[in-house]
């Protein structure tokens, strides 16, 4: 991702910002022009909660260029506990272990860094919940 797009999503990647569809109550991560539910295009801003569970995922074994560095990496769609869903690479567990259903939190952490300046971009990653 270039460094100009990804500062100009920075404040929901930052804030974690999920919308509520003023119509049918369904969440989104990140926001959506039209619900793919109802179809309405009115949302507004819902608290997004942090913990979630995995769906599914799977294991990045050659990554591109920026992230080759980091493989084996997993990559998973998480729900979270409002029902939003989001793509998250799955961090603090060997791949082996990530299992269906597992319990989540997001966590801010460094994405990658990127170009000779290496700009460094931090987003969310999905760590394993304990209880």
């Amino acid at each position: 991702m270039d460094p100009q797009k990804y500062w100009r999503q920075i404040p929901a990647r930052y804030r974690l910002e999920a919308y509520k569809c003023k119509n049918c109550g369904k969440v989104f991560f990140p926001k959506r022009l039209i619900c793919d539910n109802c179809k309405s295009r009115e949302f507004v801003k819902a608290e997004h909660s942090d913990k979630g569970k995995l769906l599914t995922y799977t294991v990045i074994r050659t990554g591109p260029a920026d992230f080759q560095d980091q493989t084996p990496y997993v990559i998973g769609v998480v729900e979270s506990e409002n029902g939003a869903r989001l793509t998250a690479q799955i961090a603090d567990v060997e791949p082996e272990n990530v299992a269906i259903g597992m319990k989540l939190r997001m966590a801010f952490r460094k994405i990658n860094k990127t170009g000779d300046a290496g700009v460094i971009m931090y987003g969310y990653k999905a760590v394993p919940e304990f209880e």
